[in-house]
């Protein structure tokens, strides 16, 4: 009897057994899924905080690219603001061109770079710095030659003004000196005194006698003393003019006539031109003879004596017509 019912007993607990281990495999499967969807939705925060990160270095990085090239930009400006300036800056420029073109050409690789580093990008800010100091430099060299022109200019007007000053005070020493000169030059005109004219016939046997009959006389002596206190020796020439009863001057070819000119008359005809020793305060006598080439005419014959184009003395001798046995 007891070996019947022992099964049976077995047979009553099955259900319950099998029920717990139902739900405890229910509670594990449901802890798997609350553990999973745990660590689902920490694996999601975490990969939403790296993509911002992300998101957040490659703004960072976008604007720091930005700035630079801002930087860069304003850089260049400058050192284009430069050109043209002065030609001893130019020139300096010129020397520091090939470091200076190569620290543009390394910021500009790295600039252009779709993917440029922070580290590149720092480079890039140290280069800009290198150039700035240049360009600082070259910038302080610009004021300096700014004012040196500053002052070269003053100096250029002062030098302009005074020039003109020394122009205008020259122009005046001059025109001193040419209104001295002028008043020594006709200061120093001689002065003719005690003219004579004496008409002389001239005998068959060569012996002169005075004669104022016209048709008697064979030529005119002239003669009539010179002098100035302030002339300086030396040769001077002297111009005798003789002019006819008619008003007509006398000319004699062989004795070189010609004309010469006057201070106030323009050009006049002379009959002689007589050169002259100077001594300076000396009284110089000359002595002058002319026959016409032909009869002299009744009437009175002019003297007029010039010098430096002045009339420096002048005199007159009436020929007269004569009787009928003179």
């Amino acid at each position: 009897m007891d070996n019947n019912n022992f099964p049976a007993a077995a047979t009553g607990l099955q259900p319950e057994q099998k029920k717990n281990n139902k739900n405890l495999i229910i509670g594990l499967l449901a802890a798997l899924a609350v553990g999973l969807g745990g660590y689902h939705l920490y694996e999601k925060n975490k990969f939403s905080q790296a993509l911002q990160q992300t998101e957040n270095s490659v703004t960072t990085i976008s604007n720091e690219k930005s700035e630079v090239q801002k930087s860069f930009d304003a850089s260049l400006a400058r050192l284009d603001s430069m050109t043209g300036v002065n030609g001893t800056l130019e020139a300096k420029i010129a020397d520091q061109s090939t470091e200076i073109a190569k620290a543009k050409n390394q910021i500009r690789g790295i600039l252009n770079k779709n993917n440029a580093t922070v580290a590149e990008l720092k480079t890039a800010k140290q280069l800009i710095s290198q150039l700035n100091g240049k360009i600082t430099s070259l910038e302080a060299d610009v004021a300096r030659l700014t004012e040196e022109n500053k002052s070269l200019s003053q100096d250029k007007l002062t030098l302009t003004a005074d020039k003109e000053k020394l122009t205008t005070d020259l122009a005046s020493t001059n025109q001193v000196k040419v209104d001295l000169e002028k008043k020594v030059d006709i200061a120093s005109t001689l002065n003719a005194s005690n003219i004579v004219i004496t008409p002389i016939n001239v005998k068959n046997s060569g012996v002169e006698k005075v004669s104022t009959t016209a048709k008697r006389v064979d030529k005119l002596v002239i003669s009539f003393d010179v002098n100035n206190r302030i002339a300086q020796p030396g040769k001077t020439d002297v111009y005798v003019l003789v002019i006819a009863p008619d008003g007509k001057p006398i000319t004699i070819g062989s004795a070189g006539s010609g004309t010469f000119t006057t201070r106030d008359d323009g050009e006049k005809t002379f009959t002689a031109k007589v050169s002259v020793d100077v001594e300076t305060a000396k009284k110089k006598t000359v002595d002058f003879a002319f026959s016409p080439g032909t009869s002299f005419q009744q009437g009175n014959y002019t003297i007029q004596i010039y010098q430096n184009g002045f009339l420096i003395g002048q005199g007159m001798q009436e020929l007269k017509k004569g009787g009928l046995f003179s």
